[in-house]
């Protein structure tokens, strides 16, 4: 049996609309305009996923706020594309530890007093500067 999660399509259209409290004539209208697209059984039947039923409750909040249907549409779009691109950084972000973990002599780098980039061996450390800097910031006492 798989896992279930928030993408799992779980709810028939009258139990969806139940808990969006929404008018279920109400959410084939919105699948209709690519509001909230639910996925289908094989008899073409709408099985909505709890993040389709947050999602319903966020466009009826929006819809309260005064916004039309257009600029809802707008929002859950780019909402939908930030959550995306979210879950990709993390999953390169995964990759890119895992990379550099697993790597055999990989490279270590280290700033410079001046700002520059010193490449070091791995396990080697960077020379300390034993130099003592006095700061002035209003010039010379009296």
């Amino acid at each position: 049996m798989s896992e279930l999660d928030e993408n799992s399509p779980l709810f028939a259209i009258a139990v969806a609309a139940e808990l969006s409290a929404m008018h279920p004539q109400t959410l084939r209208q919105y699948d209709k305009l690519g509001l909230v697209s639910p996925r289908r059984t094989a008899g073409q039947s709408r099985r909505y996923s709890m993040r389709d039923v947050v999602q319903l409750r966020e466009i009826a909040r929006l819809s309260a706020e005064g916004l039309n249907l257009e600029g809802i549409r707008r929002i859950l779009e780019l909402e939908n594309q930030v959550s995306a691109l979210t879950g990709r950084v993390r999953e390169l972000e995964r990759a890119l530890a895992d990379e550099l973990l697993n790597r055999p002599g990989r490279r270590v780098f280290a700033a410079g007093s001046e700002g520059d980039v010193i490449p070091l061996r791995a396990g080697t450390r960077t020379k300390k500067s034993t130099s003592v800097v006095v700061w002035r910031p209003f010039g010379p006492r009296d």
